[in-house]
């Protein structure tokens, strides 16, 4: 569906309907191809004796052209009727120029009222007296004549709306607006009502409620859509619909684990109204009575179903010209034309007063109850209901929030007892021992120009704390958390495999997903798809990859501002070390170095807030420059600028610590220096738990900040809503008691955000839990108390706090997946890096082969000797940490070292990776009773889809939306081989 053009017909006696039709004859009129949809007609039956189109008059006697107005398709111009002479007489022209463009608006507000008139499907009788909100019941065309109705299946019952428009009117007396404001709301008025008139060309249900009070007024849009036009459009997006039930066979591997062992599972709940599992295929109306459950207009198209149809047409529906990019809901939302575009809940989340008896809930209340409820913490997630309430793209993001929470139990509890096992050898540790007991026997070199000497054993409390997570059992740690890492995203490719393939979604990407509406409104021509054979807009590939090219560009340099950050922050530990240091409290001098890594990872923590939110915008615009084809090519480009980003600025200042800082020291007497400061050095304890402690304040205090915001941010803008509209009721003299109308209470909620910032919050964990997971073993267990509480709080985030979402098809979780696995590759050659290089592992293992297999004596073979030159201007020596003998230059012991580092870290990649790989190649992707599933509904489909039927079932009778069919009810014939089925799903 393109854009609303206007065209004039002027009949010719071969489409001339006769005024008395012979009984049982049948009549055909062309039908628009439209983009996505085969090119052939539906076929309509006229029952005998009745009139189907009214009469035109035949040429010279009076009769004038009429104004049609026709939903255009771009690009897609084609005709499909038997008789194609008949055809060119109603071939609809694209917008050839300004003069042709989309809806004459002025001719098509005078026709506006008229238009949405027209009958789009007969309802039962005395619908129309009913509730009207989607009501289509029998109306009077322009002329008086009352409209031909058809029926398919049984008759649908008047429903509330499935979408609502909302904005608000200042009426505020007296008020002046300066010129630029008058013509700004003037034009918002003019795209508003061009809009709204070409909704109802589409064929929806237009409906207007206001809400007003003295100083303004809030106007809801209720939207809806009739049978044949959802019977259309689920062809047109190649929705998949049920062929036959199958019982829910979904399961988890805890509760097949425990069934088997006979245990209790504690973690498993009774559902209501559990979804069955159904053999599906994409929907083709000339087959509807194959499909299950067509004989119910009511229920044969669930609420998400409608949802996707209702926003594809507000997606492509113009208001003013498509090349300027003048069409879509989200660009008038963006404009403020709208205030906001959501569909409805199914009702209140709150359990009705007779009490929670299951049979009488909504969905909503079924989720709230069972999912977003504090108490059900322990359960399992209902994601087939999410998925039936809030679409596949949210129910696969909570599947892998509550898979990966599930996998991190073991890594927790392993990861405890690693930490517990150290706590245990803090006061049984030789070198510590050693160390503690020194007093005064190691005095060590000034940490800074003018800083005075210390003593080591006056770090004892720091190194006692580095020997926390800095011992033999972190080296198993960092293998075990590797090889789980690997297990946990081989298994989450078979979840999802078999998620994707119960919810529907298994080829959505290859062979459903449809270009993006800004896409096909900005695409400079068409080609044909190769996949699906139809023609789309195209963007030529060479364009876009100099585009991403160019947007590459903006990243790096966005990545060069994040570094000079970085390198600011490193200043400022280095300058606030000697600040401190100078102190005369002798406490405070001790602690200079932590002191200033600690509030270096603070500011740290604020530059990246500050700099995330400044990113993301930024990488919005360029990913819309850059004219991705689909929605799901468009948010992996748009995730991957973003991750990159976000990348550098949480994990540079961790990295920096791991990997650089006391490494290009120098020695004393010939310090390296950067902008005229002293590099750092690592504090006493060493590096290892400096990096500890930036990995608890950025990950736990991210996490700390990100709850209080979730829980907070939405209850504050939510009372700010309710109380600014709830003011205007009470102002208009309505009674807020009295309850309210369902798009007002979701009004008044807060608009879902989408679930980026919820993917980039767990794979941002994720890489703090297995890139420095060696530093600190703890990390497993705050992420998961963090993701216990975050699956409950996104929850009550979705059901009670937001409008609902519209439902979005997706067939796994995107490029997080490989983004994930690029972590899991980088954390196995970063964890053996910081075992090999920063910590103490090694050089004990080798001091013990060498030297003392007690480690007696380990903390003077760690330290060098100053220089003489240096003791000589200092009138005494002193200590400093390093492998060098009396000149400075490293030593043999140096040297052997690292060549055992290097070889440490090379076993150790190639052990893990080899493991990771026996596993891939062990471990199928797809489980075989998925793969055997897919080859039977592949089979179902073949044989619903069949052409070589003897007698096929006759299709029911359409009335077509008047703005496609060009005014009038139309009908063309499709014979049982004209193309729209070829026996493939």
């Amino acid at each position: 569906m393109g854009c609303l053009c206007l065209q004039t017909w002027s009949p010719t006696p071969d489409f001339q309907t006769k005024a008395d039709p012979v009984p049982g004859a049948r009549e055909t009129l062309p039908w628009p191809a439209v983009p996505g949809t085969s090119p052939a007609c539906f076929r309509a039956h006229l029952p005998d004796g009745e009139r189907a189109l009214e009469s035109p008059s035949p040429p010279g006697q009076g009769h004038e052209d009429r104004v049609l107005p026709v939903l255009c398709p771009r690009g897609w111009l084609r005709l499909s009727c038997p008789d194609e002479a008949h055809a060119g007489s109603l071939a609809m022209t694209s917008e050839a120029s300004s003069g042709s463009r989309c809806a004459r608006n002025g001719m098509l507000r005078r026709r506006a009222r008229e238009e949405d008139s027209a009958v789009l499907i007969d309802m039962a009788p005395g619908a129309e007296k009913g509730d009207s909100y989607g009501s289509t019941a029998n109306t009077l065309e322009p002329g008086g004549h009352q409209a031909a109705t058809c029926r398919v299946g049984s008759p649908a019952k008047p429903r509330i709306a499935d979408f609502v428009l909302v904005w608000e009117e200042d009426l505020k007396p007296g008020q002046q607006q300066d010129h630029t404001t008058r013509d700004k709301t003037d034009a918002h008025g003019a795209w508003r009502e061009t809009f709204l008139d070409n909704l109802r060309a589409a064929g929806l249900h237009v409906d207007q409620r206001d809400v007003w009070d003295e100083d303004s007024a809030v106007h809801y849009v209720l939207l809806s859509a009739p049978w044949a036009l959802l019977c259309y459009y689920a062809e047109d997006l190649r929705l998949k619909l049920p062929l036959q039930e199958l019982p829910n066979q979904a399961s988890d591997w805890s509760a097949s684990l425990l069934e088997r062992l006979g245990l209790p599972n504690i973690l498993l709940e009774d559902m209501p109204d559990v979804p069955p599992e159904y053999y599906s295929c994409q929907f083709k109306m000339s087959k509807l009575s194959r499909f299950l459950g067509s004989d119910n207009q009511d229920t044969f198209f669930s609420s998400t179903k409608r949802h996707q149809i209702l926003f594809e047409i507000l997606a492509k529906t113009p208001y003013g010209h498509e090349k300027k990019g003048l069409f879509g809901i989200d660009q008038l939302l963006s404009e403020g034309v709208f205030s906001a575009a959501f569909p409805l809940h199914d009702g209140p989340f709150t359990t009705p007063p007779e009490g929670p008896r299951a049979p009488g809930l909504n969905c909503r209340q079924v989720l709230f109850r069972h999912w977003a409820s504090w108490r059900k913490w322990h359960k399992y997630q209902p994601l087939d209901h999410v998925c039936r309430y809030f679409g596949e793209k949210v129910a696969l993001y909570f599947a892998w929030l509550g898979f990966y929470t599930g996998w991190l139990l073991p890594a927790a509890v392993v990861g405890t007892l690693v930490f517990l096992v150290g706590c245990s050898m803090v006061f049984s540790d030789t070198p510590t021992q050693e160390l503690c007991g020194s007093t005064d026997s190691f005095e060590m070199c000034p940490l800074c120009l003018d800083c005075p000497f210390w003593l080591l054993s006056s770090a004892c409390a720091l190194v006692q704390a580095g020997r926390l997570f800095d011992h033999g059992g972190t080296v198993f740690f960092s293998l075990f958390m590797a090889l789980w890492a690997v297990l946990l995203l081989e298994y989450w490719k078979r979840k999802s495999a078999t998620l994707a393939y119960r919810w529907g979604c298994s080829d959505y990407e290859d062979l459903e997903e449809r270009p993006r509406p800004q896409f096909a409104a900005s695409a400079p021509m068409t080609a044909v798809n190769p996949i699906t054979g139809e023609d789309e807009p195209y963007f030529p590939k060479r364009s876009r990859l100099r585009r991403v090219l160019a947007s590459s560009v903006v990243v790096v340099m966005m990545v060069a501002v994040v570094v000079m950050f970085l390198v600011s922050i490193i200043l400022y530990r280095a300058i606030m070390a000697i600040l401190v240091s100078r102190s005369d409290k002798t406490l405070l001098a001790a602690w200079a170095s932590r002191i200033a890594s600690l509030t270096g990872s603070m500011v740290n923590l604020v530059f990246i807030l500050i700099l995330s939110k400044i990113y993301v915008a930024l990488a919005h615009i360029l990913t819309r420059w850059e004219m991705h084809r689909t929605q799901t090519k468009f948010e992996d480009a748009f995730t991957l600028k973003v991750f990159i980003f976000q990348f550098v600025n949480f994990y540079s200042s961790p990295i920096y610590i791991a990997f650089f800082k006391g490494r290009f020291v120098g020695y004393p007497g010939s310090y390296h220096t950067l902008f005229g400061v002293r590099h750092e050095e690592c504090a006493a304890g060493g590096c290892l738990i400096e990096l500890a402690q930036e990995l608890l304040v950025i990950m736990v205090g991210k996490q700390i900040i990100n709850n209080v915001q979730e829980v907070l941010v939405p209850k504050l803008k939510g009372w700010w809503q309710k109380f600014r509209l709830r003011s205007k009721k009470r102002k208009a003299g309505a009674s807020t008691a009295a309850g309210q109308v369902p798009w007002e209470a979701d009004y008044e909620l807060l608009p879902c955000e989408g679930l980026f910032d919820e993917y980039l919050e767990m794979v941002l964990q994720f890489g703090f839990i297995t890139i420095f997971v060696a530093a600190c073993p703890l990390a497993p267990l705050f992420a998961l108390l963090n993701n216990w509480v975050e699956i409950r709080l996104d929850a009550r985030k979705f059901v009670c706090a937001y409008r609902r979402p519209v439902a979005e098809r997706a067939q796994d979780i995107g490029i997080w997946f490989h983004i994930l696995a690029g972590i899991t590759h980088l954390a196995v050659i970063s964890n053996a890096f910081l075992l090999a290089f920063s910590s103490d592992f090694l050089p004990r293992a080798y001091y013990q082969w060498s030297r003392a297999r007690d480690l007696r004596g380990f903390v003077n073979f760690t330290l060098a000797r100053a220089p003489p030159a240096f003791a000589a201007a200092h009138n005494r020596t002193c200590r400093y940490r390093a492998f060098r003998d009396d000149n400075g230059h490293y030593s043999q012991t140096y040297w052997n070292l690292l060549a055992i580092r290097l070889a440490f870290v090379i076993v150790f990649e190639h052990v893990v990776f080899s493991i990771g790989r026996i596993l891939d190649l062990l471990v199928p992707d797809i489980p075989e009773s998925v793969e055997i599933k897919v080859k039977r509904e592949y089979y179902l489909a073949k044989q619903a889809l069949a052409e070589n039927e003897v007698s096929p079932p006759p299709a029911p009778t359409l009335h077509l939306p008047s703005s496609i069919g060009g005014g009038a009810p139309t009908r063309c014939s499709a014979s049982a081989h004209d193309g729209v089925n070829s026996g493939r799903v």
